[in-house]
């Protein structure tokens, strides 16, 4: 069974009907921890020894937010500036994370057809995210297709249930390792080889 570390930053929580509920399923699953950045770090001061060991604690990093500004908001920054030290997380001593996973986990307005290059914003969501997978790749971390819900303004409080209950899915199946490195290979988003939400729910 592997250990989930969910990094997440949401600015204004109070604001998101997705995060919510999505936070609200992954912090009743056992092997799973939530670490809110923002509620943990208000004044931005991260713990540089906390981070490092919650690192060293966990086999798949989560990287959960929304996708501000085709990035993440100021506090990932922060996060990744100060965590992943050279010398630990890089460099030619720096083993530490070897061997783990990580991935992003977003919600985007925009739907799935403007993430495209001859969409609105002309690049896909996997391409806009390349800087995280350079950072996986540069510590030696197998980088994920990512989780994204398109659409979020659109979307009513059905839709938000059967997200979260995929959400919930991909969690026990990246816990249970349950996805296999095969079926990773060559997909845009993790969220095409999991169960649609209605299955989930029969």
């Amino acid at each position: 069974m592997s250990r989930i570390l969910i990094l997440f930053a949401h600015p204004a929580l109070e604001k998101s009907r997705i995060h919510k509920e999505l936070i609200s399923r992954a912090k009743n699953l056992e092997s799973v921890y939530v670490h809110d950045l923002y509620e943990v770090y208000p004044e931005l001061d991260i713990d540089l020894s906390r981070e490092q060991e919650l690192l060293l604690s966990h086999d798949i990093i989560l990287l959960q937010h929304p996708f501000y500004w085709y990035s993440a908001p100021a506090i990932i920054k922060q996060w990744l500036d100060l965590v992943l030290e050279h010398g630990w997380a890089y460099g030619s001593t720096g083993k530490a994370l070897h061997s783990k996973q990580m991935m992003n986990v977003i919600s985007c307005g925009g739907s799935r057809e403007v993430y495209q290059r001859e969409g609105k914003n002309r690049f896909t969501v996997p391409e806009l995210l390349a800087p995280f997978n350079q950072t996986a790749h540069l510590c030696g971390m197998e980088y994920l297709p990512p989780f994204v819900i398109h659409g979020t303004h659109r979307l009513n409080d059905t839709d938000i249930t059967l997200s979260a209950l995929q959400y919930e899915s991909l969690l026990v199946a990246l816990r249970d390792e349950r996805i296999s490195e095969d079926e990773r290979k060559g997909i845009e988003y993790i969220n095409d080889i999991l169960p649609i939400p209605s299955a989930i729910q029969s």
